[in-house]
């Protein structure tokens, strides 16, 4: 404990979600140790140069009431080539981790997975649910789901409670990745060829997933020890409908222009931009009602989100 705070163990704290969530839960009265690659200096650090299965936790663990799992090997370039990269680190390294803390007395666990564990799109199905049969997509969503089943079987056998939260696009200042890459485009004034779409998809504000952390962090009477969470904005909106809504935010004029879906999702097909494709012209829904069931509601709406995006500021 710190100044009788309860103690929260952040890894990738240092990332974008966790410089989001970092500051969340220090103003809701948790003591945060920053588990971080490069440190910077500050007195909450704890240097953990690689995550793995043989990863020494001892002292990062030490006294702590919680962990916030957020580390993850997301992106290689040469993906097809780093298999065991991705099994030692989100498979073996969080399972790892996760037994350390167990053991360690910790009393909550939060795993951040992805919604790419139901694939990259539920075209034609009805909205993603936690009961789906997951059907992942690539190496990342594959070694998102095994970990989520290694959670699942340690938590049969510990009193810790391990809750798996599965977001969508999550947007916020300093994102990087499909969100930084619209947003350069709407402010570029480049032309979009996405007027025609009449997708569905869930985008997830980075202040909503932390203030549903801090619901989950709150909840010690929940019954289960392995609880699944879906979490999304409470709109969720096509893919014109979120260029237009983000060029408003930015006070830009969005340059959209119709190319019949067939065609770009051959063009797309040729380029070898399949997720790409997905993430643009399909459709991703999600359940969210056992969120909400919570008692949780999003704390910010997409306009909100995307203008505080826009102006690198947190709410």
């Amino acid at each position: 404990m710190s100044e009788n705070k309860p103690v929260v163990l952040v890894t990738g704290a240092s990332g974008f979600v966790g410089r989001h969530v970092v500051p969340a839960l220090m103003r809701a009265g948790w003591s945060v140790r920053r588990a971080v690659r490069n440190p910077e200096g500050l007195a909450d650090e704890v240097v953990i140069e690689t995550i793995g299965p043989d990863t020494d936790w001892q002292a990062a663990l030490d006294g702590v009431d919680a962990v916030v799992h957020l580390a993850a090997r997301v992106h290689h370039k040469h993906e097809e080539h780093a298999v065991q990269l991705y099994r030692d680190v989100n498979i073996a390294g969080t399972l790892h981790l996760a037994r350390g803390a167990a053991a360690a007395g910790a009393r909550q666990f939060i795993f951040i997975s992805t919604v790419l564990v139901h694939g990259s799109s539920n075209e034609g199905r009805p909205p993603c649910t936690e009961n789906d049969v997951l059907t992942p997509r690539g190496l990342y969503g594959m070694s998102k789901a095994a970990a989520e089943a290694g959670l699942k079987m340690l938590a049969r056998d510990c009193a810790m409670k391990i809750s798996v939260i599965r977001p969508p696009l999550v947007y916020g200042p300093g994102a990087k990745g499909n969100f930084a890459s619209l947003r350069r485009a709407v402010e570029l004034g480049l032309p979009l060829p996405f007027a025609a779409i009449r997708n569905q998809r869930a985008f997830l504000a980075v202040q909503n997933l932390s203030s549903f952390m801090l619901r989950r962090l709150a909840d010690l009477d929940s019954a289960s020890n392995f609880e699944i969470f879906l979490v999304a904005d409470g709109e969720q909106v096509s893919t014109p409908e979120f260029i237009q809504r983000l060029a408003r935010a930015s006070g830009k004029t969005p340059r959209l222009f119709s190319v019949p879906p067939e065609l770009l999702d051959s063009l797309l097909g040729l380029a070898g931009r399949q997720d790409s494709r997905d993430s643009l012209i399909g459709s991703l829904e999600l359940n969210v009602s056992k969120a909400i069931a919570t008692g949780w509601r999003p704390k910010v709406s997409l306009d909100e989100g995307l203008r505080l995006a826009l102006s690198a500021q947190d709410a």
